[in-house]
């Protein structure tokens, strides 16, 4: 059984969500929200940089009570930068997915082990295999 602790601050829980990988949107956050997002899989890798989208994930961590809600999206990161709620090609669904699957481990680990705050699903979070 973990021992539940106090809700840590918004700073200290910036320091260990940035540690989990490059995925936390820090200047997107504030204390209670918290937005990642993961660009895995190239749409044409053969356009120059800046005109490159992605296929990928995002996710709002949001404060509710004592937990947090994790509502995850999938879709395409366009060439402006904004995120599209788009269905992923089924080429691309294997990698998403274990980019996700790898990341949300870590996320639970480190806000329930590490803070004894409870992660699940937010009812319109999509849910990946």
């Amino acid at each position: 059984m973990s021992k539940v602790t106090k809700i840590p601050t918004h700073f200290r829980l910036l320091t260990s969500l940035r540690a989990i990988g490059p995925y936390l949107r820090e200047s997107q956050s504030r204390e209670g929200f918290y937005l990642f997002d993961c660009l895995g899989v190239c749409v044409d890798d053969k356009k120059s940089p800046e005109e490159r989208e992605f296929w990928g994930w995002w996710l709002e961590l949001e404060m509710q009570g004592q937990e947090f809600a994790a509502r995850y999206r999938v879709g395409k990161y366009d060439k402006l930068g904004e995120w599209v709620n788009d269905p992923l090609p089924k080429e691309a669904v294997a990698e998403v997915n274990r980019i996700q699957n790898n990341f949300h481990q870590k996320l639970v680990e480190v806000l329930e082990k590490e803070f004894g705050v409870l992660v699940t699903l937010h009812d319109k979070s999509v849910e990946f295999v």
